[in-house]
Order: C-alpha cells, then structure tokens, then sequence
C-alpha cells in the first residue's frame, strides 16, 4: 500500500496501534477487515488534508460525527478542509465517521469508541435523544470537547452549539413565502428530514409561530422521516400533494429538494414559493434553474473556523473571550448566487 505519510501519522489519523498499521501496510494479515478499511480511509483522509503536512505547530486530532445527507455532509468535509490551513501554526486532522442514517444507539456505540480511543475534540450532528445527550456528557467528563453543528443538543454538557438561529431561519422562511404568496390563500408544505432533530424542530416551530402571528391565512401540511433522501422525501412529497390539492408553496427544513421539485413536475401541481437550506450541489442547481425561490444558507466554512477555535480554546491553546453568536441568515436567490 503506497503513501508519504509515516506510520505514527496513519495510526493516530485511525485511532489504532502503530504494530496495527505496520501489519496491515505489509500485509501480514492477522487484521480485522473493518479496521483495514478504517485504516486505508485514514490515507484518504491524509491524503485530503496533505496541505497541512509538516507545519510546525501543536496538532489537533477532531473527530466529525454526522447523521446528515451525503451532499451536506460533503459540503461540511470540504469547508472544513478548506479552514484548516488558514489556522496554522496549529495543525488539524479529522477522523470522519459519515451515515445518512444511524440509529441512535449506534451513534452511542461510536461516541463511546472515541472516547475510548481518544480525540481532541468532535464535532456532532445527531439527534437530541437522551441516549444520545448521555454519551456526550460520559465524553465531556472525559475530557473530549463536543461541538454540535447545525442541530443542538442543549441539555447535554456540550462545549458549544455552532449554526444559525432555527427558530429565526424559520420565522425568516414564514416572512418570505407570506410575502411572496401575497393574499392568495394556500397552504405551504413543510418538510423535515425527522422530528429527532433539535434544529429542525426549532425552524419549524418558528415558522409555525410566524404563519399564526402574520399570515393567518396559510395552511401548514407537514411530512417528515424522508431523512433528506431523495427517493424517501419524494414519495412523501407526493402522496402530500395527492391529498391536500391546496399546497402551492414549500418550506423544506430537511433537505431532498431535488425531488421536491419533481413530484410538483411530475403531477403537473404549479409551485409558486420554495424556500430550503443550505447551498449544497442540488440547491446551487435548482437556484440556477429557477426551481426554487431561495436558499436560507450560512457560512459554511466560518462555522467550521469557529467550531475548530472552540476546541483549541477548550484544549488550552487559546485564551478564551466572549464566544461568538449565531451564524448569519443569508438570503440567496437566482439573482445573487455566489461566486
């Protein structure tokens, strides 16, 4: 198995022993198939963040832990990736540990693994459950700073939440489709990926309270457990529309966009707003063709700058003044996409 990198490097970058390493790179066997696979994901990985490689510097190991879409956990790797050079003399590597879906007692099983193994700090996206809030306090008392990203779990012992203001994107997602729908009575579909999500619920809790308070005239239809698939969101998507031929507008708080806008196309249902999150690939695309009214986004990357100094506060490498506050709410239309 050819690579630059030195053996302590793969073994830390995977979480096992030098011996373990040596043994898989020489293929002496006697390995576990799965801990190959952490191990050749480990050169990947370095291999991603080789920019970094013999900076002077204290170095800091995170590991990402993520229930999200592929395309937003991809947009999370890629700006975070893109931060870390601009934090040296400190030096970053991230251990990545990625699924669309995991149950909750599985997130649990890997929170405790990284425990065990050590980490300078995680970053989360994971359901506020108690199980799951219990794992990461076990971490923290453990010494393991825990970020959570996107989605909050507020009464854990978390070291800091990093992202928008939900409860704001959502009254801010209510303001623009009453504005945009004017008079017309309708009703607006609204989409979770699950109702385990701190964050989703706090978006749609905002934007229920906004309708009631200013636009009391809309209809709210919610779906939710599409887990931001495609083929899952659409078929809820659609069996939404066939029962309820008054929606005309879209808040989609979970993500799947794409094959939002299908099932509207595919049942010939006219969309008059559509408001999502985030500018990940598919929603870049849909902006570009006019299949969606407007993206709620924020600075992917500074939200990974920041998460990475809450750690190298936590971890004694930076004095520790006032944290900063939530993201800010971009409002991005056809007319102002980013370069």
């Amino acid at each position: 198995m050819s690579h630059p990198f030195l053996v302590k490097d793969i073994a830390l970058q995977a979480g096992v022993s030098i011996a373990t390493v040596d043994r898989v790179l020489h293929g002496r066997g006697g390995v576990r198939q799965h801990t190959i696979r952490r191990i050749e994901q480990a050169i990947r990985e370095l291999e991603t963040q080789s920019s970094q490689v013999g900076l002077s510097g204290r170095k800091f190991i995170l590991d990402v832990v993520m229930e999200a879409p592929v395309r937003f956990s991809e947009a999370v790797r890629a700006a975070l990736e893109a931060e870390m050079p601009s934090l040296q003399p400190a030096v970053f590597r991230a251990r990545y540990h990625l699924a669309e879906m995991r149950a909750a007692t599985n997130t649990v099983s890997l929170l405790d693994a990284i425990a065990r193994r050590g980490s300078n700090g995680i970053f989360l996206k994971a359901p506020d459950v108690p199980e799951v809030a219990a794992a990461v306090d076990r971490i923290v008392q453990s010494g393991i700073p825990v970020v959570t990203l996107v989605t909050d779990l507020p009464n854990s012992r978390r070291l800091a939440y990093v992202g928008v203001d939900n409860r704001a994107a959502g009254e801010t997602a209510a303001y623009l489709i009453g504005a945009w729908l004017g008079e017309r009575r309708a009703d607006v579909l609204v989409t979770l990926s699950s109702n385990r999500f701190r964050g989703e619920e706090e978006r749609e809790i905002g934007f229920r309270w906004a309708v009631r308070e200013h636009f009391p005239d809309l209809g709210i239809v919610d779906v939710s457990e599409g887990h931001g698939i495609d083929r899952a969101t659409g078929e809820l998507v659609s069996t939404a529309l066939t029962n309820h031929p008054d929606i005309a507008a879209v808040y989609s708080i979970g993500g799947g966009n794409a094959s939002i806008a299908q099932a509207f196309a595919e049942l010939k249902r006219p969309c008059r707003v559509f408001i999502g999150h985030d500018l990940d690939v598919d929603n870049l695309e849909l902006l570009r063709s006019r299949r969606i009214s407007a993206v709620l986004h924020h600075d992917l990357r500074q939200d990974m700058r920041t998460a990475c100094i809450h750690i190298m506060r936590a971890q004694g490498a930076l004095p520790k003044p006032v944290a900063p506050g939530a993201s800010n709410i971009q409002i991005i239309t056809p007319f102002n996409l980013p370069v």
